[in-house]
């Protein structure tokens, strides 16, 4: 599969500018021949992805907040997070590292009225990891990875973390006692499709893909 062209525009950096999205599609629409079976179990894992590259033994892992502010949500992430067009989320976006290397850029999607009660502590992440903080909910669900391969220059990413080769991506919106946000998970060049032992990081096997049969898109 080719990733999808993106025409490039100047962008604010008053705040996190994305003229061109990348292209999401449901994971059951990615044959093998489009994704080697090594890559398949790190994008289609339902586990903890903060937990697996801690075991992975490639460097003390790390999380490099690169940008945080109140946006409009991009429009497939508004219908992802069923948001009227204009309302306003908490945008997060950091780089996961292994030792100094960048391997996966990770961008978060916090409605506003998600960001009350139990959740309210999200606004204060700083360079702490979401993942480790969302699996410790009993009551956590998360719906169905929707894939997309892009270019590595697509403004997507920040511009600290472009690159020359097409990069793969997954997202999948999460739901914690009614409230929902999103993470999407760009693979990046560093990132290596390791192989080890994947009992440590899957705790919440059961509560993910099999609770929704679909995707709300």
């Amino acid at each position: 599969m080719q990733p999808t062209s993106c025409n490039l525009a100047p962008r604010l950096r008053a705040h996190r500018r994305i003229a061109c999205e990348p292209r999401w599609q449901p994971v059951r629409q990615f044959t093998s021949p489009a994704l080697a079976p090594a890559l398949r179990t790190w994008l289609t894992d339902d586990g903890s992805l903060t937990a697996r590259l801690m075991s992975c033994g490639r460097g003390a892992f790390s999380v490099q907040r690169q940008y945080q502010g109140w946006d409009v949500p991009l429009r497939s992430e508004r219908t992802l997070l069923e948001l009227p067009d204009r309302q306003l989320a908490l945008v997060r976006e950091v780089a996961l590292m292994l030792g100094e290397d960048a391997v996966v850029f990770a961008r978060s999607v916090f409605p506003v009225s998600s960001l009350a009660g139990s959740l309210a502590h999200l606004r204060r992440l700083q360079n702490r990891s979401l993942g480790a903080i969302l699996f410790k909910h009993p009551g956590m669900r998360r719906h169905p990875f929707e894939l997309a391969l892009m270019p590595g220059d697509c403004d997507y990413l920040p511009e600290n973390l472009q690159q020359a080769a097409p990069a793969w991506g997954r997202r999948s919106r999460f739901e914690i006692a009614g409230k929902r946000l999103m993470v999407s998970e760009v693979f990046l060049d560093a990132f290596t499709p390791w192989q080890e032992s994947l009992h440590v990081h899957r705790t919440q096997r059961g509560k993910v893909n099999s609770a929704f049969r679909s995707s709300t898109r």
